[in-house]
């Protein structure tokens, strides 16, 4: 895949008009805010996985530079987005001390012993991120239903895909080297997908509570509450059959085959890719 020289970002946040926020609606809507900061936390700090997965793929500049230069660019765009919403809807919630307490404890978590031992099924497994999330920010689109944040997550969203399109075709690229078969890209597809209930959004909902809820941070039994209520928001406006198609694209099932397997593994994604935390 050719990567663009002189990258620009395909939208920007500071041309979106935040004074259109309809404030009112979503501040009463607290499960969505929380969402909002957990996700942000986790898109501000995408740098430091971007660095663990550059040094995996040391000696492709190809690959490297569209990780440095591209996607991680805008990944953190993501964030940037987000916490800027979160400021002009909770204008009181300090930001910048919660990501502080948040990446305090994430930046020991992520470290590269989680990374798939070569590096087509590495982006096989990266394939199962992206879907996520470009699922996740879909559903957060449909579930609050106010127009500056559906404007961020529909573009958020067509990054996600984007950044999915890049990794499937730099597995195949690897894959011809590597020749992994089905079997083991189905390995590497259903180990990431139970991780996808990962201890990283976990520690990224329990900051964005103990901001909010500084009187409840020892609840851990309201907190679990709380998450699960959020990801039921999710579940409901999940397209599972989206999800569905994009997990199932590498393994390059023949015609025949795809649609007796796709429906099973929609309904499992409606149980494992936002099951409930805790």
């Amino acid at each position: 895949m050719q990567r663009k020289t002189g990258h620009a970002l395909p939208w920007r946040i500071e041309d979106i008009d935040l004074t259109r926020i309809d404030r009112e609606r979503t501040a009463a809507n607290e499960d969505l805010l929380l969402l909002l900061c957990g996700s942000s936390f986790m898109e501000s700090g995408t740098h430091l996985y971007a660095s663990d997965l550059s040094a995996y793929f040391d000696g492709d500049p190809e690959v490297v530079a569209w990780l440095t230069d591209e996607w991680k660019a805008e990944e953190l765009q993501h964030g940037r987005a987000l916490k800027m919403y979160i400021a002009h809807v909770w204008p009181d919630f300090d930001w910048d001390t919660a990501f502080k307490n948040f990446f305090d404890e994430y930046s020991t978590l992520c470290n590269t012993e989680a990374f798939e031992k070569t590096r087509a099924l590495e982006m096989v497994a990266r394939c199962v991120i992206e879907t996520g999330t470009a699922s996740l920010y879909r559903a957060i689109g449909r579930y609050s239903n106010e127009p500056v944040l559906k404007q961020i997550t529909d573009n958020i969203s067509a990054d996600e895909v984007r950044h999915y399109k890049h990794f499937l075709a730099y597995f195949k690229k690897y894959n011809t080297i590597e020749r992994n078969g089905r079997f083991a890209v189905l390995i590497a597809l259903v180990r990431r997908l139970i991780e996808m209930k990962s201890e990283d959004s976990d520690v990224a909902l329990r900051h964005a509570f103990a901001m909010r809820y500084p009187e409840r941070d020892s609840d851990s039994a309201q907190n679990r509450k709380i998450a699960g209520r959020i990801n039921g928001h999710v579940r409901r406006n999940l397209s599972a059959e989206m999800c569905a198609k994009m997990l199932l694209k590498p393994l390059d099932l023949p015609a025949k085959v795809q649609p007796g397997v796709q429906y099973p593994v929609e309904k499992l994604l409606k149980h494992v890719i936002f099951r409930e935390y805790g």
